[in-house]
């Protein structure tokens, strides 16, 4: 039996994720039926489009449209230019998705770029991004952000804080559980019945034994000895460049570094296109493209919507369907 529907929230109207549902409903059609949840009038021109009021309805509407929960937005798309007076039916769309998940009649959440700028200033929006927001409304103290793809996974320890804030952010005990939810995620969604785990250093040459710094022997260092003594498969601390070339990433299920760049970067430069925003530590299943709103080249039709169709895939297959 397939899984329910997976509900996709609209993201920034302004930006490329209009564009992208529809290029992904026309790439997968019936075969992965998912709901988008935004204005049906923001689609681009031309797109077949189901009106549904529940998300379930979509398994069949997917056959000759794009099935969309209706959320009326106040004025027109205008690609380009976010506009305040929508932003707070952006953050209506997530909240929708996320309890459609929660509740299980969706199989899943898959959610578009949104503009974190545009959110604060018309919504009032607090949360620095779409996984601290989504840990939120499901009371979770603790998420881990994925990035995945076929060529690599990457974790980063610490999401979006400043650079300078990151060593004190990095504690023994906040490791531990970024480890833990990432090992149990492997486990459960990755067909990984024990996962191996490399574990980045923060500073050059993970510090070179104290004299570059001494976070990996004063934190790192501890909290790996703590997981292994529990039985987990976990390397390091390794020095974060020597860790991505393609030897290196064949002794590893998923890579743990110590701040967003250190993470991103390689995997962005690796598999751009394909990557994709994996929220682990939530009681549903969530994933995201792994770029943004793309204000710039927005209503042009020249969006990729590669990723967006990987996350659907990746969501399909983690809640038991096959893609």
């Amino acid at each position: 039996m397939s899984p329910a529907p997976v509900a996709m929230s609209c993201g920034e109207p302004s930006g490329i994720g209009p564009e992208l549902a529809a290029a992904a409903w026309r790439h997968l059609g019936a075969d992965l039926p998912f709901a988008y949840i935004g204005d049906p009038d923001h689609l681009p021109e031309g797109t077949p489009v189901a009106r549904i009021e529940d998300v379930r309805a979509a398994t069949e509407a997917a056959q000759d449209a794009l099935p969309v929960l209706p959320l009326a937005f106040p004025g027109e798309r205008v690609p380009g230019a976010p506009q305040a007076a929508q932003a707070a039916r952006v953050v209506e769309a997530i909240r929708t998705g996320a309890m459609l998940a929660c509740d299980g009649r969706a199989s899943a959440l898959c959610t578009l770029p949104i503009h974190k700028k545009a959110l604060a200033d018309g919504a009032g929006f607090a949360f620095p991004g779409h996984t601290e927001y989504l840990a939120d409304l499901a009371s979770v103290d603790r998420v881990v952000m994925m990035l995945a793809s076929d060529m690599l996974r990457v974790v980063p320890a610490t999401i979006h804080i400043p650079l300078t804030e990151v060593p004190r952010a990095l504690t023994t005990d906040a490791l531990d559980r970024v480890i833990r939810i990432t090992h149990e995620g492997l486990r459960r969604f990755f067909q990984c019945p024990e996962p191996r785990i490399a574990v980045a250093g923060l500073n050059p040459h993970a510090g070179e034994g104290g004299r570059i710094g001494r976070e990996e022997l004063e934190i790192l260092g501890p909290a790996l000895a703590r997981l292994r003594d529990d039985g987990l498969d976990v390397t390091g601390p390794h020095s974060a460049d020597t860790m991505f070339h393609p030897a290196a990433r064949k002794k590893y299920d998923a890579a743990i570094c110590m701040y967003h760049d250190q993470a991103l970067i390689p995997i962005k430069t690796l598999d751009f296109d394909r990557g994709v925003n994996v929220t682990l530590g939530l009681p549903f299943i969530r994933t995201s493209p792994d770029h943004g709103t793309a204000l710039d080249i927005a209503g042009r039709g020249e969006a990729n919507p590669s990723s967006t169709i990987e996350a659907l895939k990746m969501a399909w297959r983690m809640a038991g369907g096959t893609a």
